[in-house]
Formats: C-alpha cells, structure tokens, sequence
C-alpha cells in the first residue's frame, strides 16, 4: 500500500520528531508499503490539503495528532473512498480512545496498516464538519482556557477546568429535535457523535459511530456527584442534572452567544447551531 501520515507537529508536547519515527519503524517492520509523511503548517487549510492527498495517490491517509487533526483529515476525505486512521499524538485523543486505537505509538502505527475499515457518520453544525463531539458552554469554554495556557497536557486541562469553573456562567437554551421544542437552562449541551471526551469522561454513554442518529447531550447544572458518575460508573443519568435525546437533525438557540467548540478546536461565540446527520460520510480505520 501507499501510506500518506499527516502529522500535526503542534500536537501533544511538541517536541517529538514523527516523521523520524514513523520513517524508522517502516525501514525495520514494514518494507512493504510505500510512506509519505506531510507536516502541516500552522496555517493550512482544507483545500491545500486536499491537494497533497490528490497529488499523494494514497491507499490510506492518517492523521498523527489529536481530535482536530483527524477532524481536518477526515473532512478532506469526504467523498472519497480513501479511508481514513489516526495515530493519537494530541493533547486530546478521544477519537482515538472511541476506536480503541493503542496509545502506543508502534502499536498504532500497526493498527494504521492493519486495522480493519468500517463506514461511520459525522454531523454538519452551522457547516462545520464534526466526527467526535461538539459543544455550547461550558466545555467549549473550557477548550479556549486550555488553549490560552502554555501548559498542556491534563495538569493543563486541570488548571484550564479550575479557571473555567469560577468563570463560566450558565445558558438559557431552545432546543428543537424532532419536532419537539425543550426550554432549559444549561451548563452545556453536546452534540455527540461518539461517547467520550479526550479525557476519558464518558457523556454519551449510549452513543454509536454507525447509527441513523446522533444524541444531544442537556447539562442542566454542574454535579460532582453526576461527574463521579460518569467517571467510575455506567448508572443512567438523573435527568434533573442531564438529559438525553437522539435526532438526526437538531436546532439550538441561546438567549446571549455561547463557547463554541467541534472536535476540540474552539471555534469562537454562537447563538444559533444547526446540525444535521451525515450518513456514513467517511472510511475509518480501526
């Protein structure tokens, strides 16, 4: 096979040398396939991509970096029939931990050359291409607070949670899903492809990559106790803290612009969020 690996080399700490790796471990385990290793600039867009994976003529494409570098990957590979694998090398890797992909990095390389390829969905919100988790609120903002620190990592997620919690106020939210008109208000809510976030917190414990819908996730108030919940048990939620829905097309309206962020990366203040289902849009290696 052609194997092209896209690496993020803003990813995760910043100071490993991927395309050595990735180069080193084929010269000794894997003589068989071609590699092409692309590092991204800090300011590229869709469309060169687009044009690297053309010109590459790649069997399979994989992302090296987190949620967002897949993200960025994935959405190139719409409406082709290249699938599409990613190493975990970001600060948040909850694609990654979704599909069961090893953290080890040889043990992922593997999986990228071997793994076997199914069909997922992804969602459009506000047209922005989504395949793990989007949120309004509090997350999101928390994303910004993580980015602005200079530490990254999960002491900086720690940090960037203490800050988020003290400053974060809570939303008045419309939410239209089939049909249905829900008035709240709201930590968060998330639009969830996947069930959980890079950190291991498991909000959408019944979701699945391959169905017909995608489930909207109402955080009415913070609960440690309903956090607790979600880390060490799989007890349904109190639908006094959080609720449930699945749709395969959502509408959100907010009294005042909110946070918002898709598949990690922060994507500035909204007010109204249209997302619908994008039926087994992308190839993903797993």
């Amino acid at each position: 096979m052609k194997l092209l690996y896209i690496i993020n080399p803003g990813s995760g700490s910043k100071e490993t040398d991927y395309s050595s790796l990735i180069r080193g471990y084929f010269a000794a385990h894997a003589q068989d396939h071609a590699i092409e290793c692309f590092e991204l600039p800090g300011d590229f867009d869709t469309a060169s991509l687009k044009a690297v994976i053309a010109q590459s003529d790649a069997d399979r494409v994989i992302a090296v970096g987190g949620d967002g570098t897949l993200k960025l990957v994935a959405e190139c590979l719409l409406d082709t029939q290249i699938p599409v694998g990613v190493i975990p090398a970001g600060s948040a890797n909850g694609m990654a931990r979704e599909l069961d992909i090893p953290p080890n990095f040889e043990e992922a390389l593997e999986k990228s050359i071997n793994g076997q390829i199914r069909k997922i969905h992804a969602i459009s919100i506000n047209d922005q291409f989504c395949i793990h988790l989007a949120d309004i609120g509090f997350n999101a903002y928390l994303v910004k607070k993580f980015d602005d620190l200079p530490q990254r990592g999960m002491l900086g997620y720690a940090r960037a949670a203490w800050k988020a919690l003290w400053n974060h106020n809570k939303m008045n939210v419309e939410l239209q899903i089939e049909g249905q008109t829900i008035r709240s208000s709201a930590a968060m809510v998330v639009i969830a492809n996947a069930t959980m976030y890079g950190t291991g917190v498991k909000i959408n414990p019944e979701g699945r990559l391959d169905d017909n819908k995608f489930e909207v996730v109402l955080v009415k108030t913070y609960s440690v106790m309903e956090i607790l919940k979600i880390w060490l048990t799989n007890i349904a939620f109190d639908p006094k803290h959080i609720e449930v829905f699945q749709t395969s097309n959502l509408q959100i309206k907010t009294k005042r612009k909110a946070h918002f962020q898709v598949d990690g990366e922060y994507l500035g203040k909204a007010n109204i969020l249209h997302a619908k289902l994008l039926p087994a849009a992308i190839q993903i290696i797993y």
